[in-house]
C-alpha cells in the first residue's frame, strides 16, 4: 500500500511530476526540510506526531489534538475518513497548491499496533486518491 517516494522525491511531488500518494518519507529527509521544501511551492503541511501512540485510540486523539481536527470529529475510524475527506477544517481563505500530511514516528506506531496502523494507511490512501484529481491534491508521507 505504501511505497517509496518516486525520483524526484519530494520536489517532483510538490511541482507536480510526481502523483500526490501514501509514501514511505525517504530516510535522508527531515520533518523540517519537508515543511520548508512544502511552504516554498505554496502546499500546506499537517505534521501528525506519533511518538508514543500505541493504539487506535491514541492515534486518534492524537490526529484530534495536532491536527486541530473540528469539534465533531467522533475520534473513531469513519469519523477520520470524514475529516480527511472534508478539508475545511485545515483550509483558510488563501488557495494551496496542495496538502501534505506528514506522520512522524509511524514506524513506531505500525510496530506497536500494526492493525491499526494498516486501517489508518487504508483511510489515508483512501483520502489520498479522493483529492488526488483536485486543484489542490492531498498527499501523505509516513516517516
Amino acid at each position: 500500500m505504501t511505497g517509496p517516494l518516486p525520483a524526484p522525491g519530494l520536489t517532483g511531488l510538490f511541482i507536480g511530476t510526481v502523483p500526490p500518494g501514501l509514501y514511505r518519507l525517504p530516510p535522508t529527509e527531515t520533518a523540517s526540510r519537508v515543511i520548508s521544501l512544502a511552504a516554498e511551492a505554496d502546499w500546506r503541511v499537517a505534521t501528525l506526531p506519533l511518538g508514543g501512540v500505541a493504539d487506535k485510540a491514541g492515534f486518534l486523539d492524537r490526529c484530534a489534538a495536532a491536527l486541530d481536527f473540528p469539534q465533531w470529529f467522533g475520534r473513531n475510524w469513519d469519523a477520520l475518513a470524514d475529516c480527511l475527506m472534508d478539508l475545511s477544517w485545515w483550509r483558510d481563505e488563501s488557495k494551496a497548491r496542495g496538502y501534505l500530511l506528514l506522520a512522524e514516528d509511524w514506524d513506531a506506531f505500525r510496530k506497536a499496533a500494526p492493525k491499526d496502523a494498516r486501517t489508518a494507511e487504508t483511510i489515508l490512501a483512501d483520502a489520498v486518491d479522493y483529492w488526488a484529481d483536485g486543484e489542490s491534491p492531498l498527499a501523505a508521507l509516513l516517516g
